[in-house]
């Protein structure tokens, strides 16, 4: 018994170092063979991960994915809450939110995100730098924006995003020097990307270069990556289209936009736009309580009042002119500041003097473009025509900064040296905001017809005007 035991255990072990050095030679036959599946492309990345991506890189990012990256950075953070580098995303991302859905409730959230990041990382994360200065961007504080930006850069000279979020800055306080050097430093580190053309295609835009920022945001669409990075520069060109008078060509790019991402907010205010311009009121209305009703901006509400309001409809205007000034209180509450928009709602449509205070203090704290023809148009409204010229030439004359071509700011301007009696320039001036935009604002444009038309042709034989 023993014996035969013995010799099965030889055999046994004779049958096993057989079996071992097969399958040695066998696997390495399989080892040079290709394993199914060895040339499929790797998984496409969660949202999260998508999220994360477009977040940590300055484009935009999909309102679902960010829904899905805030989520598991919360739970992320719940159990890491020393994850400085965690926190800085967290933020960045609170900050796409709030701007994408203009819910002011994000600020205060993302500002704490951002602070504890600052609080426990072992060094000043530039992201979470460039998070402040997002945040100071979207809550109209240029200044704070500067300053956080300027930081970022400092930290990590080589991110290109430190010095994109800059320009913003840079645009808000009227340093238009500083703006074009932001760009250069943009394009020095991210030449030829999506990204850098939409922001030269923002820069081109406030310096008149209409049709170099056309072509360049053209690109950027084309080139997009991502589908709500891709709609958000199909919007700006559709922007870009109606400020140049073409809102055909405008309507196309907001639709395809929508298509693209159909969360593109400002893509749908901008269809409310062009479609008012084309005659289409009904769906122009619809397309503006749309978008108001899933991102409610003031100046959405502002547009869809002066709609109703050219429209005859006093009562539906009033109710929009009211959502405008409960948003501008809660965005007040939570550390933003619209006194832009309250100041020219207030010169048009209620007290020019309280609109004249607000934005004389605004153009003391940052001197930017739209704040000059919105203090300028103040002026005229409460009857300080000379003062209100200084300001409407400030955001009008390219040597002092207004190069860009806009129908509103000639408007203004014509219609203030109208009431200089400077008429030549006041009918130089009105047919050049009608020529750019015959349709910059259902209620201005008619204005300036009616202004032009009560000039006349100056005399032939008069003196020069």
């Amino acid at each position: 018994m023993e014996i035969q035991l013995g010799w099965r255990s030889r055999r046994g072990r004779r049958v096993l170092i057989a079996s071992v050095a097969g399958a040695v030679v066998l696997g390495g036959v399989l080892v040079l063979l290709p394993r199914e599946g060895d040339d499929a492309p790797p998984p496409a990345p969660g949202p999260a991960a998508v999220a994360r991506g477009a977040v940590t890189t300055g484009v935009p990012a999909a309102l679902g994915d960010l829904a899905v990256l805030i989520g598991d950075r919360e739970s992320h953070l719940r159990a890491h809450p020393l994850d400085g580098a965690s926190w800085a995303v967290l933020g960045s991302a609170y900050v796409e939110q709030g701007a994408r859905t203009a819910d002011t409730a994000n600020w205060a959230k993302a500002e704490k995100a951002l602070n504890t990041s600052l609080r426990v990382g072992p060094e000043r994360d530039p992201q979470a730098l460039e998070g402040l200065a997002a945040l100071a961007v979207a809550r109209r504080d240029f200044p704070a924006a500067k300053k956080w930006g300027e930081s970022a850069a400092r930290a990590a000279p080589k991110r290109w995003t430190a010095h994109a979020v800059l320009i913003d800055a840079y645009t808000g306080l009227g340093d238009h020097k500083g703006v074009g050097r932001a760009l250069d430093k943009v394009l020095e580190l991210r030449a030829g990307t999506p990204a850098a053309k939409a922001r030269a295609a923002a820069v081109y835009r406030d310096r008149g270069w209409r049709e170099d920022a056309a072509a360049q945001i053209s690109d950027a669409a084309a080139a997009a990556a991502a589908p709500a990075e891709r709609a958000a520069y199909l919007e700006q060109a559709g922007r870009l289209a109606f400020e140049r008078g073409d809102p055909r060509e405008a309507l196309r790019f907001f639709q395809e936009a929508l298509r693209t991402d159909p969360d593109q907010r400002a893509a749908q205010a901008g269809q409310g736009r062009a479609m008012a311009a084309l005659g289409r009121t009904t769906d122009a209305l619809t397309a503006y309580q749309a978008a108001l009703a899933k991102r409610p901006s003031p100046e959405y509400a502002l547009e869809l009042g002066e709609l109703y309001e050219s429209l005859g409809l006093g009562q539906a205007a009033r109710v929009q002119y009211d959502l405008l000034r409960a948003r501008v209180r809660g965005a007040a509450a939570a550390g933003a500041d619209e006194e832009l928009v309250l100041g020219r709602f207030e010169a048009d449509h209620g007290d020019p003097a309280a609109a004249v205070r607000r934005l004389r203090a605004e153009w003391g704290r940052q001197p930017g473009t739209a704040v000059a023809d919105a203090l300028g148009w103040a002026l005229h409204r409460d009857g300080a025509d000379q003062e209100a010229l200084e300001f409407a030439t400030i955001a009008t004359d390219g040597e002092q900064g207004g190069g860009v071509r806009s129908a509103l700011h000639a408007f203004h301007r014509g219609v203030i040296e109208k009431e200089l009696e400077r008429y030549g320039p006041a009918r130089r001036h009105l047919r050049e905001a009608l020529m750019i935009n015959p349709h910059f604002s259902p209620l201005r444009a008619p204005e300036a017809e009616r202004a032009l038309k009560e000039l006349g042709e100056p005399s032939e034989e008069g003196p020069p005007d």
